[in-house]
């Protein structure tokens, strides 16, 4: 039901993680992928990944959060493909700023800044014009964070920034509703990515409570997003514009609440300390 064919899609922080596997998913339904990553090893990586397949990959390796090189490489993609038909705002993260607001400083907020939202505004801004050229039927998807949505201690600049993500998206989608152009939001719990390996963030003795954690039983994996950023980019969600949908396992609906190992339900803390591994 889906087809990608001809359709030419940018993925930023394809190189690996929930990006990759959204260059993967699409690259299997015949998209055109162009593998956009700082990172020139998995660039390499995924490209070859996806001609492993039998799909169609071209790499592009810059930092989206300069904008000189940015509008170096669209000028490439413009040359190499004369449109963009899907754009998956994808690169953002915490840049191990996990602390009190307190502690926090200036650079940090900025840094914050350039890497959650600028630079997907600089992104959406040089794809535009190749979407004009799509025949009024571009996508842009911004992947986000259930974060957004609630609250998160000791990360509340991050947590600001991906707010802003989800009344960009909103109001992007309004101002581009004309064009043909929809654009909606994924926001996803913990999944598994280059940065985040979810087995070894949990501290041996508190594995067996992952289960219990998440609703569904488990975190998230990149084809859990996949599936989500498929389903955005195709006609099966054409008249879907301006919203998120949350891809986390029934964490967000939990609210707090975590499943006990006797099958029942509670809100109040099962363990001592965070769980987490502290490096």
């Amino acid at each position: 039901m889906i087809d990608l064919k001809d359709k030419v899609a940018v993925i930023t922080g394809a190189g690996a993680g929930i990006g990759g596997g959204i260059a993967k998913a699409y690259a299997a339904v015949k998209a055109q992928v162009v593998v956009l990553d700082v990172d020139q090893d998995r660039v390499a990586k995924t490209c070859k990944e996806i001609a492993d397949g039998g799909g169609a990959a071209f790499g592009a390796v810059t930092d989206v959060t300069h904008d000189q090189r940015l509008g170096e490489t669209f000028e490439v993609i413009e040359r190499q493909f004369g449109q963009v038909d899907i754009l998956v705002n994808n690169v953002g993260g915490e840049l191990g700023g996990r602390k009190p607001f307190s502690q926090t400083d200036a650079r940090l907020w900025d840094d914050l800044y350039q890497f959650n939202l600028k630079q997907v505004f600089s992104v959406t801004r040089c794809s535009l014009p190749l979407m004009a050229k799509s025949r009024k039927s571009g996508n842009i998807i911004n992947i986000s964070t259930i974060e957004a949505f609630r609250a998160i201690p000791n990360s509340a600049v991050y947590s600001a920034f991906k707010g802003a993500l989800t009344s960009f998206t909103r109001s992007l989608a309004l101002e581009l509703a004309s064009d043909g152009i929809r654009v909606n939001a994924i926001a996803p719990e913990t999944t598994e990515s280059a940065s985040v390996v979810t087995e070894t963030r949990i501290v041996p003795e508190h594995r067996d409570n992952i289960a219990n954690w998440i609703p569904l039983g488990r975190f998230g994996v990149p084809e859990d997003i996949a599936g989500c950023a498929l389903f955005l980019a195709s006609d099966l969600s054409s008249w879907v514009t301006g919203t998120t949908i949350h891809v986390d396992g029934g964490a967000l609906a939990a609210a707090g609440w975590v499943r006990m190992s006797d099958g029942r339900w509670t809100h109040r803390p099962l363990i001592t300390g965070s769980g987490y591994q502290h490096h």
